[in-house]
């Protein structure tokens, strides 16, 4: 079959990660990487790479792909995404897909035009432990209350990083969108208003910047969330990983592996074990059933489940996967972190 001519546009953490996949994966071949950062050479030397770039429009001119994977700081996610698909090429965009509602419609709206597949970086739809973990969710019965966090102690170079993402995106907003997502998906309800807390914890940001925040989000069947996100030298380590949903008949946690920090990427998605709690009791109010635990056996790491998701989107070209409704929960996932962001700016409740 012929192959799948791909750019790879952004060259760090997640780039470098996806790169790597279409290396691994047959059906891809890379025909370039484009960067402004130094990060770009390494990459391509890594991988055997000969197109390397640093302007996109000359990347996407010169090597006419067939689609273009985008990697870069959340501010040119749309832009990069439209000029990709404009020229002719699927897109596979890292998250969020826009900085603004109006940027993420956009984004889909051409995508839907031109009839490309547009599949948004969503890496914990690929995770059997997530996904086992939503489904356990929906039989706790309604309304549901979930507890998520992802609090990063970061520092050197991590805190760098965090630093330069700071200059465009908020953590709840960054990370948010993930875990909104999930909850999302355990509801399956419409969200009715949002509402956020946050923190400028450093002086190395910007003023107007916070590097720590909570939102908190109501939904039309009564089920309610919060997700808290920090990162930063001086976040703590007691309570990074907090992944937590309760019902009426019961809860369902995700139990941390217990020897990784919150800067290793692998411990964001790593899971040791479900814990599922029954909250049936019987005439003289005790619990009927045992605490339980289901162990994972499919635990794929970050760079395995880069892989995985890139072998969706080769799946959807090639075999024409109707994509509308990832969008729809994509844009509905945006609305809810950029009204959080919104609340914590304005101290208003944002009714959605």
């Amino acid at each position: 079959m012929q192959k799948i001519r791909v750019l790879v546009a952004g060259c760090g953490q997640m780039g470098a990660s996806h790169a790597k996949a279409y290396k691994k994966i047959e059906e891809f071949e890379i025909v370039g990487v484009v960067s402004r950062g130094p990060g770009c050479i390494a990459l391509a030397d890594e991988l055997g790479i000969a197109g390397r770039f640093n302007d996109y429009d000359e990347a996407l001119r010169i090597t006419r792909p067939d689609a273009v994977s985008v990697n870069t700081y959340p501010d040119t996610h749309a832009e990069y995404a439209i000029k990709a698909m404009n020229a002719g090429a699927h897109v596979f965009l890292e998250k969020p897909i826009g900085r603004t509602v109006a940027e993420a419609e956009s984004v889909v709206e051409v995508a839907r035009q031109r009839r490309r597949k547009l599949v948004i970086g969503y890496i914990l739809r690929h995770h059997p432990s997530w996904m086992k973990f939503i489904e356990l969710a929906q039989t706790l019965g309604k309304p549901l209350v979930m507890r998520m966090n992802l609090n990063q102690q970061s520092s050197g170079n991590q805190w760098n990083k965090h630093k330069n993402l700071l200059k465009s995106i908020s953590p709840i907003v960054d990370c948010g969108v993930h875990y909104v997502d999930v909850m999302c998906q355990m509801t399956r309800s419409r969200p009715v208003r949002v509402s956020a807390i946050g923190a400028r914890l450093s002086r190395e940001i910007a003023p107007d910047m916070y590097n720590y925040g909570q939102l908190q989000v109501v939904f039309a069947d009564g089920s309610v969330g919060w997700y808290e996100a920090g990162w930063g030298p001086m976040i703590s380590e007691t309570a990074y990983f907090v992944k937590d949903v309760i019902g009426p008949d019961g809860a369902v946690s995700i139990i941390a592996s217990k020897d990784t920090a919150s800067d290793n990427i692998d411990s964001h998605t790593k899971t040791d074990r479900l814990l599922i709690h029954s909250g049936k009791i019987d005439a003289d109010g005790k619990f009927i059933e045992k605490d339980k635990y289901v162990e994972m056996i499919d635990e794929p790491v970050h760079q395995e489940l880069c892989e995985r998701e890139q072998q969706y989107f080769m799946n959807a070209i090639k075999h024409d996967i109707e994509l509308s409704a990832h969008w729809d929960d994509a844009i509905n996932s945006t609305k809810i972190v950029l009204a959080a962001d919104e609340s914590f700016r304005t101290g208003k409740m944002i009714e959605l």
